[in-house]
């Protein structure tokens, strides 16, 4: 999937083909060439007084051009006008699209409904709406016997250059300045409305749909119908791959080029989408799935700055908006055309799939072993199911369609600015965070008192038990770590900057903050060591502890881009974000806990066997190393959802899913119910 960023040079990117095909063409209102004008608008014998008007008063003013149509907005270079001819000495008019213009169309130009006579050729009107009557600026010009209209004072001769399309990185006022050049601001009587946000992201239009972007989303939506309604495994990277494919089509017609950080993103994806067919737990392959779709948005729209990198994922919804009548406008384009490209494909495409049904059928109720091989590799699609399967094949399509919609134009997101905050004076920014380094550096001191001085101390003026003291900390000290990120993002946004003395202080300042944090985050995972040895391992308590040495991570990249330059941080947090996720999902967080609560039972014989009950089979091969009966007790409720589940095919299933059969079947549960509800297998508990 192509970077965002990597347009092709020749795209007018951000402006739609009424608007990119007037480049050259000044907005309503802006000086034109008079000499053009006048040589334009002089009338021959018989001509109607003020036939002639310029088409920058026409285009302003809404003429229509054809049959009452309004027109969009300024003329393109040698745009045709319509029901206008031009004539010559002795020559019959002729269209004016064979005479196009070379550059801007100057006053005086054709404009529709007008009569353009010459020498010694009778006039004769142009079929069309009267445009509105306009003066020709310059000297006063009529035919033989043809009084001309008033003229107006004269104006600067010249061509009104056209604006360059602003740099990636320009400001918002160059990009509406371009905008109102090339027809965005539409003029009025009270004046012009500049475009928000919304034409600001805005990219050229998509070249039409191609037909390989067309058969890629229909296999995606196909995929997505027969793969994923039996559940989530390496059906969802299978069905995955038809929507990169459409992407991948749509980006080359479009002329874009992958980057080193396109690659990145969208092999991040491809891993994380694996992580469902790796692991059993739902946790980790719903997060897996969510980091996958940020990535995708990231590979696609190629955004590196903070707004970019928020905002991508909702790019999805205007490409989901916007890839149907696209979609649409590309079959019917086809469907008008000759009927012999596309019907022989159909019909091929008929008769295999007849052939296939009959003959497989024929073959599978001939042979047992074929019919069993058939049954575990074809999906089991039955009528009971069809609602669901429609609705996935929708959600398939539109996920393509989208993803290639994406690809061939995407927004740009990068083009928003958001402005810094007023800069405030050093007493006044410094201060505050002066005192809260302060207030770090005594809570810190506290914490290595604590940990040479040892808890039995501290327990006896606290009164706290040594678990509701290791219990009462970490929370709180994970809500500090965001808490100073919040904090740092917002001086950073008031930070002082006149000059090196005020780069080297928000430097100096920040900088003990983060390294202050970092020691808060140690205590916070030493704190919630002490709390797994207290209770034991589970699943919250996992995720929160991986999340707390993420935010560990981010502040160090903050520190590095103090040193280095922020350029390249919001890209380096969402690769890190990605890179964390997908080690949470390869680390299986339901047999880590496992493994731990089983060596805490060899060590304390202390155990929870109730809480096993809901892990998922990811935990099997680390409770499996319990002696009997806990063994047994243990496995008992993921026993008993694995039989329920019964057959999965293997596009639904998982890696962990299939170790733990194999481990249930050779070893079964044997424990009765009787000798589980004494070890209060079946009790209930509340996890904090």
């Amino acid at each position: 999937m192509p970077d965002g960023a990597d347009r092709h040079e020749n795209d007018t990117a951000g402006v739609p083909d009424s608007a990119a095909s007037a480049a050259d063409v000044p907005a309503a209102g802006a000086p034109t060439a008079a000499g053009a004008a006048a040589a334009a608008a002089r009338p021959g014998p018989g001509a109607p007084v003020g036939a002639a008007a310029p088409v920058a008063a026409a285009a302003s003013a809404g003429a229509p051009a054809e049959s009452g149509q309004q027109a969009a907005g300024p003329l393109a270079p040698g745009a045709e006008v319509p029901g206008a001819e031009v004539a010559g000495p002795g020559v019959p008019g002729q269209q004016a699209a064979e005479h196009q213009a070379a550059g801007p169309l100057a006053a005086g130009s054709l404009a529709a409904g007008a009569e353009v006579p010459g020498p010694g050729v009778p006039g004769q009107q142009v079929p069309g709406p009267q445009a509105p009557v306009a003066e020709v600026p310059g000297p006063g010009v009529a035919g033989p016997g043809v009084p001309g209209p008033q003229a107006a004072e004269p104006q600067a001769a010249g061509v009104v250059v056209a604006l360059p399309m602003p740099a990636k990185d320009a400001g918002p006022e160059a990009w509406r300045a371009w905008y109102a050049q090339h027809g965005y601001v539409r003029a009025g009587g009270s004046g012009s409305a500049s475009p928000g946000w919304a034409a600001t992201v805005l990219s050229a239009p998509p070249a039409p749909i191609r037909t390989g972007t067309l058969v890629a989303a229909l296999a995606g939506g196909l995929s997505a119908a027969l793969l994923l309604g039996d559940g989530l495994g390496i059906g969802l990277l299978l069905a995955t791959v038809p929507a990169v494919v459409a992407a991948y089509v749509a980006a080359r017609a479009a002329g874009r080029t992958a980057r080193p950080w396109t690659l990145l993103w969208s092999l991040g994806c491809l891993a994380l989408l694996a992580v469902p067919a790796l692991r059993d737990s739902g946790w980790p392959s719903g997060l897996a799935v969510l980091a996958a779709v940020g990535l995708a948005a990231l590979a696609l729209y190629g955004s590196r700055t903070w707004p970019g990198v928020l905002l991508s994922p909702f790019g999805f919804v205007d490409a989901t908006v916007t890839g149907l009548p696209w979609a649409w406008a590309g079959l019917r384009a086809r469907g008008s055309g000759s009927r012999d490209r596309w019907w022989p494909v159909v019909r091929a495409a008929g008769v295999a799939l007849v052939l296939l049904v009959l003959f497989g059928t024929l073959f599978a109720s001939a042979d047992a072993a074929f019919a069993d091989l058939l049954g575990g590799i074809v999906p089991d699609v039955t009528i009971g199911d069809s609602p669901l399967r429609v609705l996935l094949f929708l959600l398939g399509l539109l996920a393509a369609l989208a993803a290639a919609r994406a690809a061939a134009a995407p927004l740009r997101w990068d083009r928003i600015r958001v402005a810094p905050g007023r800069a405030r004076s050093r007493v006044e920014w410094t201060l505050p965070l002066a005192v809260l380094n302060l207030l770090f550096a005594g809570f810190i001191a506290v914490q290595l008192a604590v940990l040479f001085g040892g808890y039995a101390k501290v327990l006896e003026h606290t009164g706290l038990t040594y678990a509701e003291y290791a219990r009462q900390g970490f929370w709180q000290l994970l809500w500090a770590t965001l808490l100073t990120l919040a904090v740092i993002a917002l001086a950073l946004r008031w930070a002082p900057r006149s000059g090196p003395g005020d780069v080297r202080l928000v430097r100096g300042v920040l900088g003990t903050l983060c390294l202050l944090t970092l020691v808060v985050v140690a205590s916070a995972l030493r704190r919630m060591d002490l709390y797994v040895d207290a209770y034991g391992l589970t699943r919250l308590r996992v995720s929160v502890a991986a999340m707390e040495v993420w935010l560990g991570l981010v502040l160090v990249l903050i520190m590095a881009a103090g040193v280095c330059g922020a350029r390249w941080l919001p890209r380096a947090v969402v690769a890190s974000a990605g890179a964390a996720v997908l080690a949470f999902g390869l680390l299986s967080p339901d047999g880590l806990v496992a493994e731990q609560n089983v060596a805490r039972f060899r060590q304390d014989g202390k155990i929870d066997l109730a809480y096993f009950q809901t892990l998922s089979a990811d935990a099997v091969p680390g409770l499996d190393e319990l002696p009997e009966p806990q063994r047994s007790c243990a496995l008992r409720g993921i026993n008993n959802t694995l039989a329920r589940a019964g057959r999965v095919p293997w596009y639904a299933t998982s890696l962990g899913v299939e170790r733990a059969k194999r481990i249930l079947h050779d070893r079964p549960v044997t424990a009765p119910y009787e000798v589980c509800a004494k070890l209060g297998t079946f009790g209930s508990r509340i996890e904090h």
